[in-house]
């Protein structure tokens, strides 16, 4: 009699046993999983849901678990997953729908967030939760629209505003970060939009858009090679990204051409440099750090040019753009000097002694204190048209020059007021000679002091100062003529 071989796998009514096996210990898995979800044990939550799907891969309400497990553990983009394989398995699972349209909602996706929350409308109309939802996919796409207008229009700080609130709905969104990032790093906010990047390198070490903003930071903290280390990386993870392309070529750009300048300028090739820095600010407008430095490096050769106005001007450009740029300070304070602008100079360098308190930046202040108190004195170089290193003979000379030109009696037919005027002025060409032509006088009067203050004879009679000098053997001769005139002296020409 013929054995006949015996399949138990073949048996319908244990297969039957097996998969109902299966789910009761699938549901086991899903109802551990349940209570650490409560207790916010979410590590092991996600263990045991896991383990469900592994026995029973069809079941929509396990995937769906698992994607609220995993939305609590900020792993978005796995419970985004996880919620579309739910409502493949299940479209009417509600659940789903709305687990899907949060992650996509915090990824930055509004649209498609739009569309599930619009899913779950239909499978439950009274839901006022979804209508919430619907509001916060609405303001997204809208601060979005705003955001790129305004970045159109190089209204940077409107673009972060925008991120910020887009942010508070799509939290987990990187595109959003970078931008702002970007933006940031645009309005000067360098540590902001540094901490922004690193934030999403540290969760996505390939995301070129963060690789470009970090290079941004640097490169407009004139940190140059630096940027371009980061510009090449990101294009390496992004070889389209044109906007690292882009600053990549500027910021070799800007490199080479203020080096050219630097060098022109060590050379004493100031003519060249000055173009090379002029043409070198034409490069990128936006990289504020660099062109301050720029500005700076131009006025210094301006200065060596004698273009001192334009040089305080460059020295001003390069303040507007970096408040803090001491150098500019002091060159431009150098260049108020050198134009005798000591009210300016003083202002400058009391700014730069507030924020560094060295001794060589007292010593400029002190020294521009001393050129404006003696600034608001008579100049009695300027009275008599000599410099200020002028020789003894050279005064003697002015003096006789100046005296003679505005002596009264020379000017006793002119009109009241014009008798008056060359008055005042003879008797300033008298006491500035008296003071230049007494090595003491002189000596304390170049030092910046106050003759009254020192107890020096001050009183001057500008006619007995002009008889001395001219008086004697050859020289004019002067007689009292009470109608000859202010001053009462004529000429008498021997």
């Amino acid at each position: 009699m013929a054995t006949v071989d015996y399949d138990s796998s073949a048996d319908p009514e244990m297969d039957l046993t097996s998969d109902e096996e299966l789910e009761r210990e699938a549901e086991g898995f899903k109802e551990q999983g349940n209570v650490y979800y409560v207790k916010k044990d979410y590590a092991e939550a996600f263990n045991f849901y896991t383990k469900a799907i592994d026995l029973c891969p069809k079941n929509a309400s396990y995937y769906g678990n698992r994607a609220a497990t995993l939305m609590m553990l900020s792993r978005y983009r796995e419970a985004l997953e996880d919620s579309q394989q739910a409502v493949r398995l299940d479209d009417t699972f509600m659940k789903g729908h709305m687990r899907e349209g949060k992650c996509h909602l915090l990824l930055g996706n509004a649209m498609a967030a739009t569309r599930c929350f619009q899913k779950v409308q239909e499978l439950e109309p009274e839901s006022s939760q979804v209508q919430q939802e619907l509001k916060n996919a609405e303001s997204i796409l809208e601060f979005e629209r705003l955001a790129e207008i305004s970045f159109e229009k190089r209204d940077f700080r409107m673009v972060v505003f925008c991120m910020d609130r887009a942010l508070e709905s799509a939290s987990a969104c990187h595109r959003f970060k970078v931008l702002k990032a970007e933006c940031l790093a645009l309005l000067g906010r360098y540590p902001e939009a540094q901490s922004v990047a690193s934030d999403i390198l540290r969760m996505d070490s390939t995301n070129g858009d963060a690789l470009y903003v970090r290079g941004l930071c640097l490169y407009y903290e004139d940190c140059i090679d630096k940027a371009v280390q980061f510009f090449v990386q990101a294009l390496r993870m992004a070889p389209d990204h044109e906007k690292a392309r882009l600053a990549c070529r500027n910021a070799k750009a800007l490199k080479a051409k203020k080096e050219e300048g630097n060098k022109a300028f060590k050379e004493g090739s100031f003519e060249e440099a000055y173009d090379l820095y002029s043409e070198a600010l034409t490069i990128d407008p936006n990289n504020i750090k660099t062109n301050a430095k720029l500005y700076c490096n131009r006025a210094t050769v301006g200065s060596k040019l004698n273009k001192l106005e334009q040089a305080i001007e460059d020295c001003t450009k390069a303040i507007k753009l970096d408040e803090t740029y001491i150098k500019a300070y002091l060159r431009r304070a150098q260049c108020y000097m050198d134009t005798e602008q000591y009210e300016e100079a003083v202002r400058d360098y009391e700014k730069v002694y507030q924020t560094e308190k060295t001794k060589e930046h007292k010593n400029l202040l002190k020294n521009a204190q001393l050129e404006l108190k003696k600034s608001k004195r008579k100049d009695y170089y300027k009275v008599l048209g000599v410099d200020k290193n002028a020789t003894e003979d050279e005064i003697k000379k002015a003096y006789r020059k100046r005296a003679l030109m505005h002596h009264p009696d020379r000017h006793s037919g002119a009109s009241a007021e014009v008798q008056k005027e060359e008055e005042k002025k003879f008797k300033e060409v008298g006491e500035a000679f008296t003071v230049l032509s007494d090595p003491k006088k002189k000596s304390r009067y170049d030092s910046g002091h106050d003759l009254e203050d020192d107890d020096m004879n001050m009183d001057f009679d500008a006619n007995n100062i002009f008889k001395a000098f001219f008086g004697g053997p050859g020289g004019f001769s002067f007689e009292g003529n009470s109608s000859s005139g202010p001053g009462n002296f004529f000429f008498q020409f021997g």
